[in-house]
This record gives C-alpha cells, sequence and structure tokens, in this order.
C-alpha cells in the first residue's frame, strides 16, 4: 500500500467507516502481524467520530486494541480537535455525515451543520498541516434521479433531498479546495452500501431485522424505485485503491451495474428468510423519492478496480449476519424505534 503513515478517518464508528478501517487493518502489515498481499510497512489509524445515533463502538470491538488503531470521540467542527489530530497525518478520509433521507426531510440542520460546515473545518484544517490526499466520501445520491442509462462523473448534480443538497454542496467545497488551493482532494461517489454493521433504518437490514420478527416490512409506495447495489467490502476495496492510485481533482463513481426495484429485492429477502410476500406493506411515499439511480464506474474501473462480490451471495451473507447477531441490533431497536 501506498505509505500515507498515519491516516485520520472522520465517522470510522459507522456502517461504511468501521468495515473500511476493519478492510484497511486487515490489508496492511506490521511486526507480529505477519504480511499482507502488498508486504509493505504499518500504518496508524486515528477514527474520529462522534457517535452519534448511528455511530457505534461496537462495530469495532474486534480491533479496538490493535496498536494500529486509535479511537478518538469527538465532532469534525471541532477546529482545535480536528487540527491536532491531523497534525503528521499524510491522508484524510472523511465519512463523517448525516446520512438518512427521511431524517433529512423531517429536520435539515444538523446535515448542514455535519455534511457542510464539518467538510469546510476539515478541508481547511487538512490545507493547514499540509495533508498529502484528502478524500471526500460523497454519494450517488447528488446526481439525482435517472430515466434511463447512467451518471457520468461529469453529470450535473441535481440533488433531490436536504441530505443529497448537503452532500452535493460539500462536493462543491471540496472541488473549490482543488481549483482554488490545488490541495490534493479526491471525491468518490458509491452506489447504495450494504453488509454487517449497517445502521437498522436503511432499507436493507430494516428488512432483515423486521422480517426476522415477522414484522411488517414498509415498501414506499409502488416499490418500483431502482437502485443500484455494492457490498461494504467492494466499496471498502475501491476507496483503497483510490486513495492509492487516485488523481488529485478527480471525482470516481464507484458501483457494480447491479440494479433492483425495491420490490425484487423485498422478495429475495423474505424468500432467503423462508417469509411470505403479506409481510410486505406499502406506505405512503417519501416527498423527492428520487426513482432510479444508475452509476457509470467505467473510469474507476478502467485504472483496475473492479468489485468481487456477487449480490446474491453477499445478501445471503449479510442476513446470515442479522441472524447471527441480534444482540447488535437488538439493543439498536430498544433505543430507537424505525417504524
Amino acid at each position: 500500500m501506498k505509505q500515507f503513515g498515519r491516516v485520520l478517518i472522520t465517522g470510522g464508528a459507522g456502517f461504511i467507516g468501521s468495515n473500511f478501517i476493519r478492510y484497511l487493518l486487515r490489508r496492511t502489515w506490521d511486526v507480529g502481524r505477519g504480511t499482507c498481499e502488498t508486504g509493505r510497512g504499518a500504518i496508524k489509524i486515528i477514527n474520529l467520530d462522534k457517535l452519534t445515533y448511528s455511530g457505534n463502538l461496537e462495530n469495532l470491538k474486534d480491533v479496538e486494541n490493535d496498536s494500529r488503531y486509535k479511537f478518538v470521540k469527538g465532532d469534525i467542527c471541532d477546529k482545535k480537535l480536528v487540527e491536532r489530530l491531523m497534525k503528521g497525518c499524510g491522508a484524510v478520509i472523511n465519512f463523517a455525515a448525516e446520512s438518512h433521507v427521511d431524517r433529512s426531510i423531517r429536520e435539515s440542520r444538523e446535515f448542514i451543520r455535519t455534511n457542510v460546515s464539518g467538510t469546510q473545518v476539515l478541508l481547511d484544517a487538512a490545507r493547514k498541516c499540509g495533508i498529502g490526499r484528502f478524500i471526500q466520501i460523497s454519494t450517488d445520491e447528488v446526481y439525482g434521479s435517472i430515466g434511463r442509462g447512467r451518471f457520468k462523473e461529469n453529470a450535473p448534480l441535481s440533488p433531490n433531498s436536504p441530505y443529497a443538497a448537503s452532500k452535493a454542496s460539500a462536493d462543491l467545497l471540496v472541488r473549490s479546495y482543488w481549483i482554488t488551493y490545488k490541495m490534493p482532494v479526491i471525491i468518490v461517489r458509491s452506489s447504495n452500501n450494504f453488509g454487517p454493521f449497517q445502521y437498522p433504518e436503511k432499507v436493507i437490514p430494516l428488512f432483515i431485522t423486521n422480517a426476522l420478527q415477522n414484522r411488517k416490512l414498509p415498501l414506499y409506495a409502488d416499490g418500483r424505485n431502482v437502485r443500484e447495489w455494492i457490498y461494504v467490502t467492494d466499496n471498502c476495496s475501491a476507496i483503497t485503491f483510490i486513495l492509492e492510485s487516485g488523481i488529485p481533482g478527480e471525482v470516481y463513481n464507484i458501483g457494480t451495474g447491479y440494479r433492483l426495484k425495491n420490490i425484487v429485492l423485498t422478495g429475495k429477502i423474505l424468500k432467503i428468510l423462508g417469509k411470505d410476500k403479506n409481510l410486505i406493506r406499502f406506505v405512503k411515499d417519501r416527498p423527492g423519492h428520487d426513482k432510479r439511480y444508475s452509476l457509470n464506474s467505467d473510469k474507476l474501473k478502467s485504472l483496475g478496480w473492479k468489485p468481487e462480490r456477487r449480490f446474491g451471495d453477499a445478501l445471503q451473507e449479510t442476513i446470515m449476519w442479522y441472524k447471527e447477531n441480534e444482540k447488535w441490533w437488538k439493543r439498536l431497536e430498544r433505543e430507537e424505534k424505525f417504524w
């Protein structure tokens, strides 16, 4: 792996961030742990996370005592803390974000604060500290909905929810630091992620955990909205590839090309669990609901990256994880009613 020494990862106690930390630690090498495929030197990871409702240190229980890993509780909007943690770091990867569309529709204030203002604090600190690479984790939702075809990286940004608008705003801010200051920034936009440790308000873990308890699965409108799916470890491998080989100033889509209507996805979950389709409950559509997401990821694939996991196998593995880790999601369910 290209050597960045210390790496600051923000939002690392969340779903994708925690999977990424685990992926990076398994992929790198240090004394007493043997060598990975790259056979290169040790990495030091600092995980800065505010531990809001979706940040969970249980997601990283298996690495908490790793000498290469350190957790710091804090807010990316805290300028002094951010600057202190960034000193001596070679790279910053910003996963920290408010990310649930439904919550942004109900109240958008925290989305603007964290996703926009927080990104600005990180960028200023990274510029001051001379960070060698700044990776902004974005989303395909900044493009809006596409009736047919696939969004390329140069497509206009047309967000349709407060969440997507806050991420698009952050992307534009990150881009401006490349244009104005030539800061070595890269923006990545991935399709819908799924896998272990995903907070149960998102559709796949929500439907799995509801079905396991014979509860209704709330499906928006007619269930014909289309999403492109990527298993979280494939997204982690793509982000790592971009960290090592991406070109500063560029945007990279991360997708698989595997798209499903939500009603078909729901049927697959129920079939694997041996549950009846009468558990499906169609509910009123949410405002500004994007009809179809689809990414063109040829730019990244042309550099040599490709996804490894088949959707069906990864979905079965994800369902098994939630079946075997009931204690993890039951505790979250007790703290907050998802539906």
